[in-house]
């Protein structure tokens, strides 16, 4: 199945929501006639209804009932609630996808109160700008052609990765929670910058772009992050003396512990 002509509803138009529902606009993938959306915040609804030109929908199973493709894009603490309003809407005909933290698919069925074709995924919100990546897990239940659907969804925003359902916990933790670490850091930067005299708007620019090329010439590439390291730390110099700087204060291993949280919490969250 293409996701090409098939009617995409967004039960959710929160962050994540609105960045993939901007990145489909954007990509041309999905037909903004086609896209529609739900949520809970009626003024919000209407003004991402007309950012996008995409259609709003105040009923849930009514949106379920004209769609597709049916992205779940809730918090994990009101998906019950929700899946028991749409439960009616939902048959064999319709692709469910959802993008909850720590909720599996088998709770999701047994939430939703019957059998369906359920995709568990975890974008991120570089979606916005068309550069995020998306975990898309393996499932049971599916049709042929369903996970090669929701891979052509995703991609239209970024990289795709398709992992078994058991590894969605810790992209939770990297790559759903690693935007906010990485806005961290440049921050950090930045305010490094400031402290040793430069204005706070040239030394957002210089970290945020460093950050950004400094990734792309990882993915481009195909070096080893270590090599990038080595690359810029000559004897006795600058690099080489932030380096030390950032291992005496526990740099690696509290971005390590951060995934770490980020997991054990997304597994709590699917437990509760």
């Amino acid at each position: 199945m293409s996701i090409k002509g098939k009617r995409v509803a967004f039960l959710g138009a929160g962050n994540m929501g609105e960045a993939l529902i901007k990145g489909l606009a954007q990509a041309g993938l999905v037909p903004a006639g086609s896209i529609s959306a739900s949520d809970p915040r009626a003024d919000h609804l209407g003004q991402v209804a007309t950012r996008y030109g995409i259609r709003a929908v105040t009923d849930n199973a009514a949106l379920v009932g004209g769609a597709d493709v049916i992205i779940l894009a809730i918090k994990p603490q009101i998906m019950a609630a929700v899946l028991k309003e749409i439960a009616s809407a939902v048959d064999d005909g319709k692709l469910l996808i959802s993008i909850a933290a720590g909720v599996s698919t088998r709770k999701l069925r047994d939430q939703l109160g019957k059998a369906a074709r359920l995709i568990r995924v975890m974008p991120n919100t570089p979606a916005l700008v068309l550069e995020g990546v998306t975990a898309v897990a393996r499932a049971d239940g599916l049709k042929p052609g369903d996970l090669e659907a929701a891979q052509e969804l995703f991609a239209a925003v970024g990289k795709v990765v398709v992992l078994d359902e058991s590894a969605m916990d810790a992209v939770t933790g990297l790559s759903g929670s690693g935007p906010a670490y990485v806005a961290i850091a440049i921050e950090a930067l930045a305010d490094g910058g400031v402290k040793m005299g430069l204005d706070r708007a040239t030394a957002m620019t210089l970290a945020a772009q460093t950050v950004l090329g400094s990734a792309r010439l990882l993915l481009e590439t195909g070096v080893h992050p270590g090599q990038l390291k080595d690359m810029v730390s000559s004897p006795g110099g600058t690099t080489i003396a932030g380096i030390a700087a950032l291992e005496e204060g526990g740099f690696r291993r509290a971005l390590i512990q951060a995934v770490e949280r980020a997991t054990l919490r997304s597994r709590e969250l699917g437990a509760g």
